[in-house]
């Protein structure tokens, strides 16, 4: 027996070496530096150790803001991007004709690159000097005023970025709930049908409870990959994303290393041990709801 452990571990010591370098290390590693105060990356020194990062953090008004727009994007676009992924997988699992090639066309733009998507919005929703953009087109025939949604209102923008992050999710999560329902098995259905319950209910006390642990793999890694957006808001407004107070918390910290703001490490080791926290504290409460809702 005690061969046949130190086999199993033997095998999973790559993997633990692995996590070792080049997660756990460095998160002690930012850990440390975001406690150091005035930190110097070239000569390796700082003044002091002590919470004024983390104070100059939550008091600068650039991180306030992409707080703010993290959150957004989060509450707006995770429970928005499931509940259509859902409704999209249920319809291409009733349809038989033409299925495949449905789900390769919703499956698209996830392989398409992530700045070539955004180029193509920037093209929708864009005013310039020759056009007003499709999007404004189509306001005018309704007899609304165009809007500039890449450069004008804070609204505008985020309903701009928030539609274009539903956009770039939402095939891997029909992919996944398709695949979900799929595999649910018939016989629960039929025994259904048999006993003359209605579409409605089946899909509330069969469908759902069976591929609910894929929700909550999809709800879960959802509000991961939006806390952590950044490429989008470049791809939409650019490298300059204080200028258009479009930023996010990543965006932030990138800015406090290499951007016009950078050159402060502490700063921004601070910001993603927030950021750390945030998502933590959230993934947490999730597992917990997901022990009364989740059925494994």
């Amino acid at each position: 027996m005690e061969k046949r452990n130190m086999k199993a571990w033997l095998y999973l010591l790559p993997a633990f070496l692995f996590l070792g370098v080049f997660m756990i290390y460095p998160l002690i590693d930012v850990l440390v530096y975001s406690f150091e105060e005035g930190y110097n990356s070239a000569s390796q020194t700082f003044f002091g150790t002590g919470g004024y990062n983390y104070s100059y953090v939550l008091h600068d008004p650039y991180f306030l803001q992409a707080l703010k727009n993290t959150f957004l994007l989060v509450i707006i676009t995770v429970p928005l991007s499931t509940a259509l992924a859902l409704l999209i997988s249920v319809g291409l699992s009733s349809i038989k004709p033409l299925r495949d090639l449905f789900q390769t066309i919703y499956f698209l733009p996830y392989v398409t690159n992530t700045l070539a998507v955004g180029l193509v919005f920037m093209i929708l929703f864009k005013k310039t000097a020759y056009s007003d953009g499709l999007v404004n087109l189509v306001l005018h025939w309704f007899g609304s005023p165009s809007v500039d949604f890449i450069e004008g209102p804070y609204w505008a923008k985020m309903f701009v970025l928030c539609f274009y992050t539903i956009w770039v999710v939402l095939p891997f999560k029909i992919l996944i709930l398709t695949s979900a329902l799929a595999s649910v098995n018939q016989d629960y259905y039929n025994a259904a049908r048999v006993d003359g319950t209605r579409r409605g209910r089946i899909f509330c006390r069969i469908t759902l409870p069976m591929i609910s642990p894929m929700i909550f793999y999809l709800v879960i890694t959802g509000f991961i990959g939006a806390f952590k957006a950044y490429s989008d808001a470049v791809a939409l407004f650019g490298t300059d994303l204080n200028a258009s107070g479009m930023n996010t918390i990543v965006g932030y910290v990138y800015d406090m290393l290499y951007g016009d703001s950078g050159g402060y490490p502490s700063y921004a080791s601070a910001a993603a041990i927030i950021l750390f926290s945030i998502v933590l504290t959230i993934t947490c409460i999730n597992l917990l709801v997901s022990k009364k809702h989740v059925h494994y």
